[in-house]
């Protein structure tokens, strides 16, 4: 695998998704804010703030990515249970990680998260299976179900955690 994509990238058909898959990520999701305080609570200052690969962002600001990107997932889906497939907002990622908010201490965007995917995983865990097939339509990746929003988002987790893994692993 790259460095780039450590666990490879995101690949599923809506004819792979089924009720075993969903539950997989419903825990993996669940489980991810554990996961990642975790992994960072050794981290100095110092290490929070060197990129996790050449041209990358820094661990601190891939933190709050993960923040802003998991809440965009989860008002995603409330949007496509409330709504007929509704178009939603892009935001430009690289532009929102130049704010001054990502400078700020990781354990605001650890709350965050906690706070986010426990609210996420109550919604997910209450879908029938007619829901998980709601669907919303992304700007450029075009209409997505819940289903399958839902397992890129379990990958997104993992994707970040190896990257951040493996920057502390290369520290030492």
């Amino acid at each position: 695998m790259s460095i780039q994509y450590p666990i490879g990238e995101f690949s599923v058909c809506e004819e792979e998704i089924n009720e075993n898959k969903i539950k997989t990520w419903i825990i993996e999701i669940e489980k991810f804010p554990r996961l990642l305080r975790k992994v960072v609570e050794e981290f100095t200052e110092d290490e929070l703030n060197i990129p996790y690969r050449k041209g990358g962002w820094t661990v601190r600001q891939l933190i709050h990515h993960l923040a802003d990107s998991h809440l965009n997932a989860y008002l995603r889906v409330k949007l496509a249970l409330t709504e007929e497939n509704p178009m939603i907002k892009d935001y430009q990622q690289d532009q929102w990680a130049r704010l001054q908010d990502y400078h700020l201490p990781i354990e605001v965007s650890l709350s965050m998260i906690e706070t986010v995917h426990l609210r996420w995983t109550v919604v997910l865990k209450s879908l029938s299976i007619h829901e998980w097939q709601r669907t919303f339509v992304h700007p450029e990746s075009g209409q997505l179900s819940i289903g399958k929003a839902t397992g890129m988002y379990a990958w997104h987790g993992r994707h970040h955690l190896a990257h951040i893994t493996a920057k502390h692993k290369g520290e030492k």
